[in-house]
């Protein structure tokens, strides 16, 4: 991967995170970077996700691929903003 290849990864992560966080409903107790950071890992995700069943290269631009990782990306948020959440319950 080139560096342009690397730095075109990030921010795209960094919208999905974003975009993951608005699509989960209610107020997210979490850090901003901490969304960025899971917004990394589902772009990352989603792509493998979307190769390995074949829909990642087609013509034009991939919109499944984009809804992997934004599905991936609200329920990594959904899942953080959960724990974290317990956790101060618990405290």
């Amino acid at each position: 991967m080139t560096v342009t290849g690397i730095i075109t990864a990030l921010i795209v992560g960094l919208i999905i995170g974003a975009l993951g966080r608005l699509v989960v409903p209610g107020k997210q107790n979490i850090p901003i970077w901490l969304t960025l950071v899971i917004g990394v890992v589902a772009a990352l995700l989603g792509t493998v996700i979307a190769r390995a069943i074949g829909v990642a290269d087609t013509k034009g631009f991939d919109w499944t691929e984009l809804l992997f990782q934004i599905v991936l990306a609200a329920i990594g948020v959904a899942l953080v903003a959960g724990v974290g959440s317990r956790r101060r319950i618990t405290r």
